[in-house]
């Protein structure tokens, strides 16, 4: 099978099936139904077979000179069959039962067929009444019977009358010979042939009257509608597959971009809503719920795994379009991390349409892109924002230090991403930051992003199920194998869960910490 330009594999035909159950069980249910129905208003139908027995004797055949059969059994079969079927043995058939019966509707629910290589041949008859059909193959029958013995008693006196004439050219010397006894003897046996009636053909089996009727085969029927509807099913599953490109799942996300699933995001309006503050608000971030916490307390936890072989610092969070939910992972990810004591900078490289600022309340005179051009130092572009306790008592324990894009959009925002300041700056960050999480524009929408996937320590990719289309998730994946970026994992956005679950993750501490502001070295 095959879906887009990739093998589609069992796992995934099986993934594709359990998604669409309903699809496929309405398929079963309306074609096996309609199948039933028709069946239930089709005319009963009754068939009832009767049998003709072909033999030759072929001592009494040589005896009175009759011609036997020279071809093997199957050729003799198909001859018989033939033979049945020759002649107005239909209209002596409906002129026998009368009652209205013509030789057309004798001749349209009428079947001859041999068995096997046998020499016995069915003479089968259908019928809306079963005893008319009974009579119908019976009659039938019998007509056929008696019109081969009286064929047969015609050549019978044939051959007896050039006996008798063989034997009259005779003298009476010839006759008494060896000649003339041969004939007499063969004349004899004539006259006993057709006295008794003599025929190559008998009626072997009559026909009875069916209790059951023949058709419609209603168990039959409904059986094939299912299997039929099973196949329309699976076939509209895989073409409705094949036409809607969205992603449907966490595992459509890991096999698009190869890397292992690093967590999920509930679908929940408590992520982009909880925690917006107004303009200049100093009130302290609150904490989310908690299965919501539980799931960027684990993605945070599963991050921690990379640090064995090298360290962990920069972390992109980027996305192949702009609605995947990237900028909320990105702060929902940097605030668990900076909860259980870390050093967090959440940095916004959005020059294009950053949304931080006014989600956090705070002001966006200056950001990164005065940084950048060297018209504010770093340490007065980054802003703090109070963490509320997960104690739930109104304390603040943490802090999360944000650096917002800024209010003036740039006319070259690739450039300056790609700049040496940008470099400089993430050096800088790394040596202050226990993580730096770097939210950017979408990667498949614009290039702004792209030099950054090879200067970060990490990269991370949000889809949202079900919004994501699969053909720029599938861009995405091209650009980055193309960049040589370290792909962490995917994060899948928007996941419906079915139920709520604790892992029994790290919780945020709720002894104080440094809350300071960070002093940059050098």
């Amino acid at each position: 099978m095959q879906q887009g330009s990739e093998t589609l594999s069992l796992e995934q035909a099986m993934r594709i099936v359990r998604r669409r159950v309903p699809l496929i069980v309405l398929c079963v249910v309306v074609v096996a139904g309609a199948a039933l129905v028709y069946s239930k208003h089709q005319t009963k139908m009754y068939t009832a077979t009767a049998s003709l027995a072909f033999s030759y004797d072929p001592l009494s055949q040589q005896i009175a000179g009759l011609q036997g059969p020279s071809v093997n059994q199957l050729a003799q079969q198909a001859s018989n069959l033939e033979l049945v079927k020759l002649g107005d043995l239909a209209a002596k058939t409906a002129s026998a039962l009368g009652d209205g019966l013509t030789p057309e509707k004798v001749s349209e629910g009428l079947s001859i067929s041999g068995q096997g290589e046998s020499s016995v041949v069915d003479v089968s008859s259908t019928n809306a009444s079963p005893v008319l059909a009974a009579d119908i193959a019976n009659v039938y029958t019998r007509e056929f019977v008696r019109e081969q013995q009286s064929s047969n008693r015609q050549s019978l006196k044939v051959e007896l009358a050039l006996v008798n004439k063989q034997l009259a050219a005779l003298s009476p010397a010839q006759r008494v010979g060896a000649d003339g006894l041969t004939l007499q003897q063969k004349a004899q046996t004539l006259r006993l042939l057709a006295g008794l009636g003599y025929g190559n053909v008998q009626v072997a089996g009559e026909a009875i009257a069916p209790a059951a009727p023949s058709s419609p085969k209603t168990s039959r029927n409904t059986e094939l509608g299912v299997l039929l509807g099973l196949l329309i099913g699976l076939g509209l599953a895989l073409l409705l597959e094949r036409l809607d490109r969205a992603i449907k799942g966490p595992r459509d996300l890991e096999e698009i971009y190869r890397v292992p699933l690093l967590g999920v995001a509930p679908s929940s309006g408590t992520l982009a809503r909880a925690g917006r503050r107004p303009l200049g608000s100093d009130e302290a971030v609150p904490v989310l719920p908690s299965a919501e916490a539980e799931a960027f307390n684990l993605i945070r936890a599963h991050l921690r795994f990379f640090n064995v072989d090298r360290s962990l610092c920069t972390v992109l969070v980027g996305s192949p379009t702009s609605a995947d939910g990237k900028t909320t992972i990105a702060r929902r990810l940097a605030e668990a991390s900076a909860r259980v004591g870390a050093r967090v900078l959440l940095l916004e490289a959005d020059l294009r349409e950053p949304t931080l600022a006014k989600e956090l309340g705070l002001g966006a005179a200056s950001g990164l892109a005065d940084v950048l051009i060297d018209a504010l130092p770093a340490e007065s572009a980054i802003q703090s924002i109070d963490l509320l306790s997960p104690d739930g008592r109104g304390s603040t324990a943490r802090t999360l230090d944000v650096l917002v894009a800024g209010s003036v959009r740039p006319p070259n925002p690739a450039e300056l991403i790609e700049s040496h300041a940008m470099a400089a700056l993430l050096e800088r960050v790394e040596s202050a930051y226990d993580l730096v999480v770097v939210d950017t524009p979408p990667l498949a929408a614009v290039s702004d992003a792209i030099p950054l996937l090879t200067k970060v320590d990490g990269v991370v990719i949000v889809g949202w199920v079900g919004r994501s289309r699969r053909d720029a998730a599938e861009r995405l994946h091209r650009v980055l194998d193309g960049s040589g970026a370290r792909v962490l994992g995917v994060i899948a956005n928007g996941v419906k869960a079915g139920r709520a679950t604790s892992y029994g993750g790290d919780r945020p501490s709720s002894t104080d910490a440094s809350a300071g502001r960070v002093s940059f070295p050098g």
